[in-house]
């Protein structure tokens, strides 16, 4: 495993994380006491949803988006959230609040069935009501990997299809991803680079991801990953501002030979990626990349202000 490894969410170190606050329940707690249940559904099982968020300016950033994934898929798995959308962002301030936090803040809003009578599967064995947690960091994205790029490796782990486990759920069941992470540590790379059942390329396992080719936009047709909200967001500004942009099929031959590649992703915004199982990708220029993450940056700017 390379000591040299790096991240999409690699961050700068900021004190301040030490004595955070977290959101357990409806209480604030210092993080060195912040605990669930050993019977809670979300250790024992991954049964839960979670979302990522970030803070600029005092306000959070596409809160209507991420909350409709977040409820959709709460109903999906009957999984009752216990407040509504009010609520969770009375939640939200509480926890910025007690932190002092009004920018450059990452937050993981989770939730599980909650707490079991017996360790058990059964989601009936959950009665004591949803557990909801929210971690909030100052954070801001490590700026190193802007001229680098991140390291792919294509793993054989792929994204299943739906009705084995349904990749648009963000659910706490993450070992496929995890799995995949590790396959491309083993083989010297950053992250990895995820095909679809029929070996389409098609996700990374934490983010979602783009090509280049020749000035037109590429990524996968969203059958079989984690529809994000930046990914969406980089599509319509692509179509909003005369960029050519393709959700469709297309196999390792069109990544290699890509002039430009990327992944998306809540915290990172727009990562560059610099090689594909070892092979560099374009010649380091990344006009489009760059085009893309300033129109982003604007676009989050003005939701923001």
């Amino acid at each position: 495993m390379s000591t040299d490894t790096h991240t999409t969410h690699d961050a700068e170190d900021d004190a301040r994380n030490r004595n955070i606050k977290i959101y357990v329940n409806g209480d604030l707690v210092h993080r060195d006491d912040a605990k669930v249940s050993v019977y809670d559904s979300g250790f024992m099982l991954g049964d839960g949803m979670w979302e990522g968020m970030r803070l600029y300016n005092g306000t959070w950033a596409f809160f209507d988006e991420h909350m409709d994934r977040f409820f959709e898929s709460c109903k999906a798995v009957s999984l009752d959230v216990g407040m509504d959308r009010a609520g969770i962002m009375d939640a939200l301030q509480k926890t910025a609040d007690a932190n002092g936090m009004t920018t450059d803040v990452h937050c993981r809003l989770m939730l599980t069935r909650g707490v079991k009578v017996k360790p058990f599967q059964h989601p009936s064995l959950s009665r004591t009501g949803p557990t909801m947690v929210i971690i909030m960091e100052h954070s801001k994205p490590a700026t190193a990997l802007q001229s680098k790029g991140i390291r792919l490796a294509t793993v054989p782990q792929v994204r299943g299809l739906p009705m084995s486990q349904d990749a648009k759920y963000n659910s706490h069941s993450k070992l496929n991803c995890v799995i995949a992470c590790l396959q491309a540590e083993q083989a010297g790379a950053d992250e990895g680079l995820m095909l679809d059942p029929h070996g389409f390329v098609n996700t990374t396992n934490a983010c979602n991801f783009f090509i280049v080719r020749k000035g037109a936009v590429w990524t996968s047709t969203g059958d079989y990953c984690m529809n994000g909200v930046t990914r969406q967001k980089v599509i319509d500004l692509c179509r909003a501002n005369e960029i050519d942009v393709h959700e469709r099929n297309y196999s390792l031959v069109d990544a290699y030979g890509a002039d430009e590649a990327f992944l998306t992703g809540t915290f990172g915004a727009q990562t560059p990626v610099g090689e594909i199982d070892g092979k560099p990708i374009g010649d380091g220029n990344r006009p489009v990349t760059a085009r893309i993450r300033a129109l982003y940056k604007e676009l989050v700017e003005a939701h923001t202000a």
